[in-house]
């Protein structure tokens, strides 16, 4: 596999999330479709979506429901690509969303891998490459990142990081999609800042690169660790995404 084959997996599968083509990412100007459910989109995303929107940095592909339209046509004509996600111009997003009870929601950047960089790197404490019958004693809240309760059936591989007998680290991925799985990564926070992390998310990027699939990283623009993290796997940033959901929805998380 070549970083361009990576490139072009995660376009083809932006693609059918968003219901465009994958070359609708990278035409230099933003692309408006209706969203719909797919059979092979990513399985946490809760299809239809009222108000989404994906960037490659080529220009910006909104999804709505019809009645969304022309809010994101609005809103996309009036601020450039490289600005719309983010203050001041989301508040104006916010004041025409609320006439239909949303609320901006969900900021995340993604990452693939470079395949120049990407390598094993070290750790002083053994790791132990985890399958699905080791996962059972670990959808705890300590692991949530890694693990997901709700969707255990697509936690498909892991690698656990231990001192002694005592599991102090784990990245695990799941299978979102066909083609691609998503990495997430925890450690406890007495062995934070030793390279455990970097060295469990390598080593299960590679394992991922080994089965024929493509490890994608996903993380909040501000969550600093998790972006070196990610950087210094020798990821880099492909694709942001930006979601609405119901008032109600943000309500109940920032009440949480």
């Amino acid at each position: 596999m070549t970083n361009q084959q990576i490139y072009n997996i995660a376009l083809c599968q932006s693609a059918i999330d968003c219901n465009c083509a994958p070359e609708d990412f990278l035409a230099g100007h933003n692309t408006y479709t209706f969203s719909r459910p797919h059979p092979k989109a990513r399985a946490y995303l809760p299809l239809p979506f009222a108000c989404d929107m994906v960037t490659y940095g080529h220009g910006i592909v909104a999804q709505t429901s019809p009645p969304l339209a022309d809010v994101a046509r609005r809103y996309l004509e009036t601020y450039p690509t490289e600005h719309a996600f983010e203050t001041p111009h989301l508040h104006a997003l916010d004041e025409l969303l609320a006439p239909h009870g949303l609320k901006v929601c969900f900021m995340a950047e993604y990452f693939l891998p470079d395949l120049d960089l990407l390598r094993a790197l070290p750790c002083e404490y053994e790791l132990r490459l985890l399958h699905p019958a080791d996962f059972a004693p670990l959808y705890t809240e300590k692991w949530s990142n890694a693990l997901c309760r709700n969707r255990a059936h697509l936690d498909v591989l892991g690698v656990g990081a231990y001192d002694g007998d005592t599991l102090i680290g784990l990245a695990g991925c799941s299978a979102d999609c066909e083609d691609m799985y998503q990495i997430g990564i925890d450690v406890l926070p007495a062995y934070r800042r030793q390279g455990i992390a970097a060295a469990l998310t390598s080593r299960l990027s590679l394992e991922i690169l080994a089965l024929g699939k493509v490890p994608f990283y996903c993380a909040a623009w501000c969550n600093l660790p998790s972006v070196r993290n990610a950087v210094k796997c020798g990821y880099r940033p492909a694709w942001v995404e930006l979601t609405a959901r119901d008032a109600a929805f943000v309500q109940k998380m920032n009440t949480k």
